[in-house]
């Protein structure tokens, strides 16, 4: 009798992990996850995309990237300008040949905590909306098409 109480309940838990998903929101979930781990060099005093792209040389040697803790400036990193940079950067390698991404690290201090705030990233962007991709094609790498940019559902 226990046995199928037990799948019961894994059958349930499985029904409400895509509503979860669907819950999430920058406001409640992303927005503090980007100021807890990445706040330090994408807070609100730095600069935005424009101007950390004009000098980035600069920026970069002092460990200063472009501002992402709000809404529109993260997203310039999701869709554009910088189509894909947040996904190319935080991406744990299973997209990209077993490379992780130069700030996947940040995501967090143990292999658990990178793990789950990757998985909520990808969760709140939406399914099949973690794209390597940027604007315009590079390399052996495609441009990133509509319908990709469709799959991106980002609550705010």
């Amino acid at each position: 009798m226990q046995r199928p109480a037990a799948l019961a309940v894994l059958f349930l838990c499985s029904l409400s992990t895509p509503v979860a998903a669907q819950d999430l929101t920058w406001r409640k979930d992303i927005q503090p996850l980007i100021k807890e781990q990445c706040g330090g060099c994408h807070g609100a005093s730095a600069p935005s995309y424009e101007e950390w792209n004009l000098d980035r040389k600069n920026f970069e040697g002092r460990m200063i990237g472009p501002r992402m803790d709000n809404y529109a400036d993260f997203m310039r990193h999701v869709v554009w300008p910088a189509t894909g940079s947040v996904e190319r950067r935080l991406d744990d390698g299973k997209n990209a040949e077993g490379k992780p991404g130069n700030m996947h690290g940040f995501l967090g201090t143990t292999d658990a905590d990178r793990a789950r705030n990757l998985a909520t990233l990808k969760n709140w962007l939406g399914e099949g909306a973690w794209n390597l991709n940027r604007w315009e094609a590079r390399g052996s790498v495609p441009a990133i098409t509509k319908e990709q940019l469709d799959r991106i559902k980002a609550r705010y």
